[in-house]
């Protein structure tokens, strides 16, 4: 069973949590079928995944899913305790351990390079990354392509000042990016697909030897910390794990569902989905140190004060989850 909160409405939830510093979870459930899991979502998310698998039938929970336009918002509202678990990139967490917030790692997935990539119009005099110096490139601020962005930039020896950065989200980057008024879009599937396929954009430039390529479920610490919900997070993460895979091997069903949850056309939806191939993998220790590279890249671009200790981010308690193949 699943109820939906909209992004406005997932946002406005979270800042009325934070305002009375009450949780909205049924903190007196004894019983894993008493309890609502708040799971939040983006438009590359989980719950198409889950549906499209039926991995969403017969959970022994409610979920109720919220909406948000990018990962960070959706940390945002974990750290408020609006949310429980969530499907994120690999930079979010970087950002939300930089501020301390109650967030863990809990477990992970990797895809392939061009779904995080930095796309420009098939007409544009930019025809290598070098060429970006100076150019206005539209990114989310704190994503997995602010991240992608960031070791563009350290392989080619420039620095954020370099270039004319706007830091706007997917839907308005995407109408900045269709009407030329930025130079190059820095951002992920399904946005990718859907500029190649609406904007007639090209890939310039993947993820490959500039970022890692981790998806992450991130759990908030009171989650973790209550049996029961951490009971029901359990069962979350190993469906998502099932999905992950049945995913793989059927990438246009899985399509044709993340069109309708959507209403992406389905030419994009099919196109992130067969060169996702997704694998699930462990919350280990290369895990830790790809994601204290960036943190510590990050920090030393300015872009966050510190660096986080990313160790201190994560937890492996569900790897056993992991399937072997």
């Amino acid at each position: 069973m699943t109820r939906h909160t909209t992004p406005l409405a997932a946002t406005a939830l979270a800042l009325a949590v934070a305002a009375t510093g009450c949780s909205t979870a049924s903190g007196s459930a004894d019983d894993i079928s008493e309890l609502t899991l708040r799971v939040g979502d983006q438009l590359a998310g989980a719950e198409p995944l889950l549906e499209a698998a039926g991995e969403l039938e017969g959970t022994p929970y409610e979920i109720e899913w919220s909406t948000f336009t990018s990962g960070p918002p959706l940390l945002e509202a974990m750290h408020a305790d609006a949310v429980d678990i969530g499907q994120v990139g690999n930079t979010p967490p970087v950002f939300a351990a930089a501020a301390d917030s109650s967030v863990r790692i809990v477990s992970a997935f990797d895809t392939t390079p061009d779904g995080t990539s930095v796309v420009v119009p098939a007409d544009s005099g930019i025809e290598e990354a070098a060429d970006l110096e100076g150019a206005s490139v539209a990114v989310a601020r704190g994503s997995s392509a602010h991240g992608l962005l960031l070791g563009i930039l350290d392989a080619e020896g420039l620095d954020f000042d370099d270039l004319d950065v706007n830091y706007v989200q997917p839907a308005d980057a995407l109408a900045s990016f269709s009407e030329g008024e930025v130079d190059a879009w820095a951002t992920w599937d399904p946005y990718v697909s859907q500029a190649e396929d609406q904007a007639g954009a090209e890939i310039l430039v993947n993820a490959e030897g500039h970022t890692n390529t981790f998806n992450f479920q991130v759990a908030s610490e009171d989650a973790l910390d209550d049996p029961v919900r951490e009971a029901a997070v359990e069962d979350y993460v190993e469906r998502i794990h099932r999905a992950v895979e049945w995913s793989r091997e059927n990438p246009e069903e899985y399509a044709q569902v993340w069109a309708e949850h959507s209403g992406l056309p389905a030419e994009v939806t099919a196109l992130a989905a067969e060169r996702r191939e997704p694998s699930p993998r462990q919350v280990d220790a290369a895990l830790i140190e790809d994601q204290q590279v960036l943190a510590d890249n990050f920090a030393e671009a300015g872009e966050i004060p510190d660096a986080p200790d990313m160790a201190e981010f994560v937890d492996d308690r569900f790897d056993h989850l992991v399937p072997s193949s």
